[in-house]
């Protein structure tokens, strides 16, 4: 196989722990691992070179993001109010300050001398994309690679799972990079669904991919209690667990279990940790770490998605771990379900198919195939 020199451009990144994170780290690593030459474009990393050094990835930094939404909390409850609105405001109206990545990425990529093989951008968030775009010709001998694919983990302008939907003229922006972008890889076979349909043609499935290897999966713990995990974020009315915490904590205490829950969205558990022990809150740990830890466990809860354009990446991590799922939909707690898995029931479990799809060497050969 000829060696591809590969440059992929992102916001998050190892350290950091998210999908998106997860997704760009994963990639690099496993390119690297092959033998491809592979360059990061991602913001300041601190304390990063060990990392590098270990895979042998080239490092081009776009600088510390310095944009901030500003804090008026000083005031009282005039700056509270400010803090308020702006907080929602300038990033649905202006997508600031994530909008810098459009200037770093647009002004790191004019300065770029060398040549890829293939141009990887990561969302989000999209200003990764419209960075790319504002630089991209259409005579394809001018760009710095002959072939540039835009993933999107989620949509942007057609989601399903924010309370507002961006205002208009971002549907113009939208239209706008995926007219220059040559493929948009997005994870699962409905995703399509977030997008406009004159850009379909465009949209090829890649989905997430980790190196199964790295987990250490552990024996399940047999003591006579229940043990089940979930490790995440939550949203209002969204991806919210109060039904769920609500049907746990008014069981009767001869019923053993232990809900341990890993999240920096800890106010949507104290209040039910603080009145039922049996809820076991933890703040966010590693990935390679909750999954060690999940493995324990007799099975794993999901907090589905609205819709069917964006799934949760965690069932490809439970997956791994090889655990029952229970998915929980909010607004829709099927109490039944509930009660059976606290029986050891698990019938009604998600089924994920053909889960070696997500090994990250599958999924790299899926997007060498397009350099």
């Amino acid at each position: 196989m000829n060696k591809k020199n590969i440059l992929i451009i992102a916001s998050g990144f190892y350290p950091v722990q998210s999908p998106r994170s997860f997704r760009a780290t994963e990639l690099a690593k496993e390119f690297s691992r092959q033998g491809h030459k592979v360059t990061i474009m991602v913001p300041h990393k601190e304390n990063i070179q060990p990392f590098l050094n270990e895979y042998k990835i080239d490092y081009i930094s776009l600088g510390k993001l310095t944009w901030k939404i500003p804090n008026l909390k000083r005031l009282g409850k005039i700056g509270a109010l400010f803090n308020k609105g702006v907080n929602r405001l300038l990033p649905l109206f202006f997508e600031f300050p994530k909008i810098e990545h459009y200037f770093k990425v647009k002004r790191k990529l004019k300065e770029e001398k060398n040549n890829y093989d293939l141009l990887i951008s990561i969302a989000v968030p999209y200003p990764i994309h419209w960075g790319v775009a504002a630089v991209w010709k259409n005579d394809k001998s001018k760009n710095i690679a002959p072939v540039w694919l835009a993933d999107c983990g989620d949509p942007y302008c057609i989601q399903e799972n924010d309370t507002y939907q961006p205002p208009f003229y971002f549907k113009w922006i939208e239209k706008w990079f995926m007219r220059k972008v040559d493929f948009i890889t997005v994870p699962t076979e409905t995703s399509y669904r977030g997008y406009f349909p004159e850009f379909h043609s465009k949209i090829k499935v890649i989905p997430q991919g980790f190196r199964f290897e790295d987990i250490d999966k552990k024996a399940t713990i047999n003591d006579g209690i229940i043990r089940f995990g979930y490790g995440g974020s939550f949203a209002l009315n969204r991806r919210d667990p109060k039904e769920l915490l609500e049907l746990l904590t008014n069981l009767d205490k001869s019923v053993l279990f232990e809900f341990h829950i890993f999240t920096r969205h800890s106010k949507f558990v104290e209040s039910f940790a603080k009145k039922d022990s049996r809820i076991v809150l933890h703040k966010p740990t590693s990935r390679i770490e909750l999954l060690n830890t999940l493995s324990e466990f007799q099975f794993v809860v999901s907090l589905a998605n609205f819709g069917t354009a964006q799934t949760p990446s965690k069932l490809i991590d439970y997956a791994i771990i090889d655990k029952p799922i229970l998915e929980i939909q909010t607004g829709n707690l099927d109490k039944d379900t509930v009660l059976q898995f606290l029986d050891g029931n698990y019938n009604n479990k998600v089924q994920i198919n053909e889960p070696n799809r997500y090994r990250i060497e599958n999924v790299v050969t899926q997007f060498l195939k397009f350099s």
